[in-house]
């Protein structure tokens, strides 16, 4: 019988059937990849410490419609604040998936600082090295000086084929210059208290949670302890007074911290992150 009116060939069903599941299985692989771009490598052990969590109430206002001058004018240099919908990052996200990361800077070599609040030893090792081995949870009783973080030391003209794909939060602050930190740390992780000028922090992939004190008032911390050893051990114990402006931000989300305030943050995923500092 001739083709046609609708017929189908035979055979051809079975063909069509297994096109069709195909094409749902990658669909839903591409919405893995799009949620958490491979990062959250379940089963394997890298999950998050089970103690992390989001924080009951966020302290820092989100905005979603700030313009430059209510940005200048109410948190410049007065206050946190973190931004929603201002730049569009989506394809800088799905370059920065684990698969297209590796594929494209798997033998960049990078350097890895330490986890305390003075960052003194840096450790040089090939990209892919650092995701496949050192990429895992914090361990709470680790050191700061023995945990390895990537973030900040980057090379800029090795990684200008990434960068030059992000979008910068669009202020800026008067007689300053930008400069881009990139990073990358498991689950856990994160940099104790510290100090320095004016910045935005964007979160890629993961969650990230910050601890934020005006200049005037010093946390109580240990410099060579972990951002998770502190929230363990130190944290609990402050007074409502004495506790930290905090939130968690969110992937796609911006927060800005203004000059000299003192912040941590503690990544309560594996995190994909890069700072925008105004220098």
């Amino acid at each position: 019988m001739p083709l046609g009116g609708g017929l189908m060939a035979p055979g051809a069903r079975p063909l069509l059937l297994l096109a069709v599941w195909t094409l749902a299985a990658l669909a839903q692989l591409g919405a893995g990849e799009a949620g958490d771009g491979g990062w959250q490598r379940r089963g394997r052990g890298t999950g998050a410490p089970e103690a992390l969590a989001e924080e009951q109430r966020c302290a820092v206002e989100r905005r979603a419609d700030l313009s430059y001058s209510e940005f200048v004018q109410h948190y410049a240099f007065s206050r946190p604040v973190i931004l929603q919908g201002l730049t569009d990052n989506s394809r800088f996200r799905a370059l920065c998936s684990r698969e297209r990361l590796l594929a494209s800077f798997g033998d960049t070599v990078v350097r890895l600082s330490t986890a305390n609040t003075y960052s003194y030893r840096k450790v040089d090792l090939p990209f892919q090295e650092y995701v496949e081995h050192l990429l895992h949870p914090q361990d709470p009783t680790s050191l700061g000086n023995d945990t390895l973080y990537f973030f900040g030391d980057n090379n800029f003209s090795e990684w200008a084929s990434l960068f030059e794909h992000y979008s910068p939060p669009p202020f800026s602050l008067l007689g300053t210059t930008t400069a881009y930190s990139f990073g990358i740390a498991g689950a856990g992780s994160g940099v104790p208290f510290h100090w320095h000028g004016p910045g935005f922090s964007e979160v890629i992939y993961g969650r990230k949670r910050w601890f934020l004190y005006p200049p005037e008032k010093t946390p109580e911390f240990h410099p060579n302890k972990t951002t998770l050893a502190w929230f363990q051990d130190i944290y609990p114990t402050l007074v409502p007074s004495a506790k930290p402006l905090e939130c968690t931000v969110q992937a796609g989300e911006v927060l800005y911290f203004p000059d000299r305030w003192w912040h941590a943050t503690l990544n309560l995923d594996t995190s994909v992150f890069i700072s925008t500092f105004l220098n």
